[in-house]
């Protein structure tokens, strides 16, 4: 298990990046609700070039040699939104992997060799992620609108 949430989940170890970052105006936040998921949502907006908003999930280099994918149990709003990780905080590009929803409770299983090298949106020609370190998840939504989204977490794990 890489995150559970619950209701007594410490939303200190996840950090908030959005668009005002490079001058946009999109506004997300993190909250539990009282069934003890977290709940990712906000406002994308195209303003000032703007268009994305994230959640992260930091943590020290954890060895993932044994697992080939992840599985992740949410529950969206019909819109698609990227799973992303890093292998290190360090490195400048992510791994993503875009998946949609359909405003039920999801299972979604993602080979580690379907996340696919990332920088700013545009893809990169470098292998997929490897299964061999791990320091940081997340999820991003940048559907080239201005739209309000939430997307239930339950959990993220390793398999």
């Amino acid at each position: 298990m890489i995150f559970d949430f619950d209701k007594n989940t410490n939303l200190s170890q996840w950090l908030i990046v959005d668009d005002v970052v490079m001058g946009g105006v999109s506004k997300s936040k993190i909250v539990v609700d009282k069934n003890g998921n977290g709940i990712f949502s906000g406002r994308v907006s195209l303003e000032n070039n703007g268009g994305f908003a994230s959640l992260r999930h930091q943590f020290s280099n954890s060895n993932v040699s044994n697992y080939n994918k992840f599985i992740i149990r949410i529950k969206g709003d019909g819109k698609n939104y990227q799973f992303r990780v890093k292998s290190k905080l360090d490195e400048y590009h992510s791994y993503k992997c875009e998946f949609s929803t359909n405003k039920t409770w999801q299972t979604i299983e993602i080979p580690f060799k379907e996340l696919k090298a990332t920088f700013r949106g545009r893809l990169l020609d470098m292998p997929s992620f490897s299964n061999a370190v791990l320091e940081e998840i997340g999820f991003l939504i940048s559907n080239k609108r201005e739209e309000d989204f939430q997307l239930e977490i339950d959990f993220i794990k390793l398999n």
